[in-house]
């Protein structure tokens, strides 16, 4: 192949189908280690198409978000993919917040987010009726979709472009090719006779993502840690109280936004997520243990450092996933009539946080390759982090690793 992608979530299914769209004659591959594309983040996620209202003016991450709306805004038309544009409100309820909600209005005008207005209470309860607060940001063009559906749209599209897509392909190894100097980095599978051939490679390996680079020489560090968010699910009797989402003006002091109300494209809705450290990197529930994935994370220094800044919000958490009548009191603050009698545990996802040394939360893009001469140095990009929210920015994110790829592979020059 002229270039194999490495992981089959959205973000490798999306810049795949790019690099096609651009390059018809290519030969190009995915490697998925799954049976089927957006096994984990990419079809464990809340669903919401966000607006780009949170991001730092000025930043990659508030570019692409904006553009990356657009952009799926658009491909769902053209696909006939149902969605929904259900809006989204993001509520104060007391003064403290009005302030910090002026300074998200400020930021999601600078970031270009269309049609972003402030309300008051009453316009509040317009919008959404049984919703309560003293103030809210009203994004109209916030909404919802099924990510994993939209994956393998991806991946059909790509499959018409002559694209190859290979299940149950679990890289464990890359090697340099000694007798083909055409096609020098062969991609070794777990399965006997899996080796595939290719001139370059792309890796976006998301919860796999650091244990990809490490293969080709990278360092370790950033670090992977996962953490499962959890969600409730909303009985049938209330679903009529939330129309769109229901977000809380989220706490500077803390990485993860807070809990909040979700629809779903099936008609449920969903309340959370949490944020707990998963026991493995694909933790769905306290039963998924991996004890040597554990202990990885919890000797990595950054962890440390985190956890331990952090230690009230984790402790916190931990019970909210442990009791799930905890969370009542902050779903009230928005929906008082919301008791312990109609919620029941949900599905949940896990995050492929990216962590430094310094247990800092990684909030950008990492790109890395390999240090030296040989062809696994220069012929394997790692795609090492591709923050939240990746698939509202996927066909955004394409672009730009697209751009990249022409540059660093020399394709198409």
């Amino acid at each position: 192949y002229d270039l194999v992608v490495v992981g089959g979530g959205i973000v490798g299914a999306a810049s795949a189908r790019e690099i096609l769209l651009r390059h018809p004659s290519l030969r190009v591959a995915i490697l998925e280690k799954e049976t089927q594309l957006a096994k984990h983040q990419s079809g464990h996620n809340s669903g919401v198409i966000h607006a780009g209202i949170y991001y730092k003016p000025g930043t990659l991450k508030a570019r692409l978000c904006v553009e990356g709306m657009h952009l799926a805004y658009a491909y769902l038309d053209e696909k006939k993919i149902p969605y929904k544009k259900t809006g989204k409100l993001i509520v104060a309820t007391d003064e403290k917040e009005v302030k910090l909600l002026d300074d998200l209005h400020q930021r999601g005008i600078a970031n270009n987010v269309p049609d972003l207005r402030m309300i008051d209470g009453s316009e509040i309860q317009e919008i959404e009726p049984y919703c309560q607060g003293l103030k809210a940001l009203h994004s109209p063009h916030t909404g919802i979709v099924d990510w994993g559906l939209v994956t393998q749209c991806y991946g059909e599209d790509f499959k018409r472009g002559g694209g190859h897509i290979y299940l149950d392909y679990n890289v464990n190894k890359f090697s340099e090719t000694k007798e083909d100097s055409e096609y020098p980095v062969t991609i070794h599978g777990a399965k006997p006779g899996q080796t595939v051939r290719t001139k370059n490679v792309l890796t976006c390996g998301g919860l796999q993502s650091d244990l990809l680079a490490e293969k080709t020489g990278c360092p370790r560090d950033p670090r992977i840690v996962p953490f499962r968010g959890e969600y409730l699910l909303l009985s049938k009797e209330k679903q009529h109280m939330v129309k769109g989402n229901i977000y809380p003006v989220p706490d500077p002091r803390f990485p993860f936004l807070g809990v909040h109300f979700t629809p779903r494209m099936d008609g449920s809705i969903w309340l959370g997520p949490n944020a707990v450290l998963a026991l493995k990197r694909e933790g769905y529930t306290w039963a998924d243990i991996n004890l040597f994935e554990l202990f990885d994370a919890l000797r990595y220094p950054g962890f440390v450092k985190m956890a331990s800044k952090y230690i009230g919000f984790g402790l916190s958490e931990m019970s909210k996933s442990w009791f799930i009548n905890l969370q009542i009191k902050a779903l009230q603050k928005y929906i008082p009539d919301i008791t312990e009698y109609d919620i029941q545990r949900g599905p949940a996802g896990v995050r492929a946080q990216a962590m430094d040394l310094q247990g800092n939360l990684v909030d950008d893009f990492v790109f890395d390759r390999g240090e030296g001469t040989g062809a696994l140095a220069k012929r394997v990009l790692h795609c090492r982090n591709a923050p939240s929210p990746g698939a509202t920015s996927s066909l955004a994110i394409a672009k730009m690793i697209a751009d990249k790829i022409e540059t660093e592979f020399c394709i198409g020059k």
